[in-house]
């Protein structure tokens, strides 16, 4: 997989169609729910797309500190059903970090996980915080890294 940071202005017309198709595909079809994808804040996110055979397969969407929580903030993470067994995931949230160290100069970042990937999120250094919540009918945990 080849992984690549671009700022909103920097996306082709293609890819960002690429991206809201994946994010649909994702998280309403396949995880039934009804919500809406398109918030107005992806043009204030750096987007980390990850590519196979010239098709998005992996994502992230990317906050400078203080603009979604105080930290800054990994949201959106997905890969694509059918290539989930490679490990996209792990790679796709290491080169967000990076991305975020690099852009922002911190690597305090907090995100809002689906609570059946704690133990992912963990995996990259990550600590529940609070209590879980619903978050449009899914249940979710606060987690975040320093």
């Amino acid at each position: 997989m080849n992984i690549e940071i671009k700022k909103f202005s920097e996306l082709s017309l293609a890819e960002l169609y690429a991206i809201l198709q994946l994010r649909s595909e994702v998280f309403v079809v396949e995880q039934d729910c009804v919500y809406q994808d398109i918030d107005g804040k992806d043009a204030e996110a750096l987007h980390v797309l990850g590519t196979k055979n010239g098709k998005i397969v992996a994502y992230t969407r990317c906050f400078a500190p203080g603009y979604y929580f105080p930290e800054a903030a990994i949201g959106r993470v997905i890969v694509k059903e059918s290539e989930r067994k490679f490990g996209y995931g792990h790679e796709i949230m290491k080169t967000s970090a990076t991305a975020i160290f690099e852009n922002y100069n911190t690597s305090n970042i907090k995100l809002s996980a689906q609570q059946y990937l704690i133990k992912f999120y963990e995996s990259h250094g990550y600590q529940c915080i609070g209590e879980g919540y619903l978050e449009d009918g899914i249940p979710h945990i606060a987690m975040i890294k320093d």
